[in-house]
């Protein structure tokens, strides 16, 4: 057994995605030696994944809308994302020169919309500022006090702040094993479940042959009070897109409360009521009721599938019954994990004193739309600068 290496003067980080990065900015910055270790061959592989389609780094509404889309957490997060907010986050990469813009749904992206370009510049940063990072170093727990990792390594650090991900997207890196560690040393772990995913719904064959994969664009979603317009995502098992994804908390809680929950879809948003009538009226008695509602109503081949399918007599509340979610591996994040009650104020762990927890490895979730990255990139800052203060 290899003897512990003592760094009193460094603080650890477990996990190089984007909590656990901003921690260490913050903390290097401030003139604290920083070690970076992670268990892949590279970092933030789940930030470059989210990337792809357009790094979506914060939104630009108002704060008082924008911590209500944490849920039951609002209150707990109001602190941090108060005091490392949207506009911070996008001061950051303005100065690591990806510049910022706002997008037509309030959005914020680099202007290179990717997110390498700004990965490589923050790396960089982090280098010039002393901070090391170690690749395919995997966290094992502790041994005593001392952190132990493969290869028999032990470290012995100043602080320890943790940045282990969730529970979704596996492959990338993130995938919750941690947790029965964390449970064994006193830390209260609430069970992981899916955030941000499709839900199952038993379609005939013939509509799953035909429409999966066919999106419903400019549509409206409404569950549990809630409505919220955008895009749905026709599967062949189901239902996705972002208008799901925006009410899949509730949507979640309420198929595992009573085994489904009815999904109602307005296929025409735009337009009232009363309006839709006046439209169908004026339509040809000859059509047959497809042809009204593509003539009358401008609907596609998709949307008007659906109304056959689901058999509903009101494009504007067509309703789906799901049974089901994806699992983790579909989802694009998740909720559970470290529980709020485990965690002071400064996000140390009450059973474990000199370690932190941050990211979204905490017990909360959000919908996409730029708050995943705000509050993992928050609390890394409110750790880090809770460390510097002791």
């Amino acid at each position: 057994m290899s003897l512990p290496h003592i760094v009193p003067d460094t603080v650890v980080v477990i996990g190089a995605g984007p909590a656990g990065l901003m921690a260490a900015e913050t903390l290097s910055a401030a003139g604290v030696k920083v070690a970076i270790y992670d268990r892949m061959p590279s970092v933030a592989r789940k930030f470059l994944m989210a990337g792809r389609g357009g790094l979506n780094l914060t939104h630009s509404e108002p704060f008082e809308r924008f911590v209500t889309r944490y849920g039951k957490r609002a209150q707990v997060l109001r602190p941090v994302l108060e005091a490392f907010d949207a506009r911070a986050l996008r001061a950051w990469a303005d100065g690591l020169g990806a510049d910022t813009f706002v997008g037509s749904s309030g959005r914020v992206f680099p202007k290179a919309m990717k997110a390498s370009p700004l990965l490589r510049a923050w790396l960089k940063r982090l280098e010039g500022q002393g901070v090391t990072l170690h690749t395919r170093h995997d966290w094992r727990g502790w041994d005593g006090d001392a952190l132990l990792f493969n290869d028999d390594i032990r470290i012995v650090p100043k602080a320890t702040i943790l940045a282990l991900g969730g529970a979704s997207w596996p492959r990338l890196g993130g995938d919750g094993t941690w947790a029965d560690g964390l449970a064994a040393n006193g830390v209260e772990i609430v069970p992981f479940q899916p955030a941000n995913v499709g839900f199952q719904t038993a379609w005939s064959a013939l509509f799953a042959d035909r429409f999966a994969g066919e999106p419903l664009k400019n549509i409206a979603a409404q569950f549990a009070g809630r409505t919220v317009k955008g895009e749905l995502m026709l599967t062949r098992g189901g239902v996705e897109g972002g208008a799901v994804y925006a009410l899949s908390a509730a949507l979640r809680d309420a198929i595992t409360k009573t085994g489904y929950a009815d999904l109602v879809v307005d296929l025409r948003p735009d337009l009232d009521a009363g309006q839709v009538v006046n439209k169908l009226k004026r339509a040809s008695p000859k059509d047959s009721q497809s042809n009204r509602l593509r003539k009358a109503l401008n609907l596609g081949p998709a949307a008007i599938a659906l109304v056959h399918e689901v058999k509903a007599d009101d494009i504007k509340a067509v309703s789906v019954r799901l049974t089901g979610a994806q699992g983790l591996d579909r989802a694009i994040s998740s909720a559970g994990g470290v529980s709020f009650n485990a965690l002071t104020p400064d996000f140390e762990l009450k059973a474990l004193p000199g370690v932190y927890a941050v990211g979204e490895m905490l017990d909360w979730e959000a919908p996409t739309g730029g708050y995943l990255l705000q509050a993992c990139f928050a609390t890394g800052v409110a750790a880090a600068k809770a460390i510097g203060r002791k």
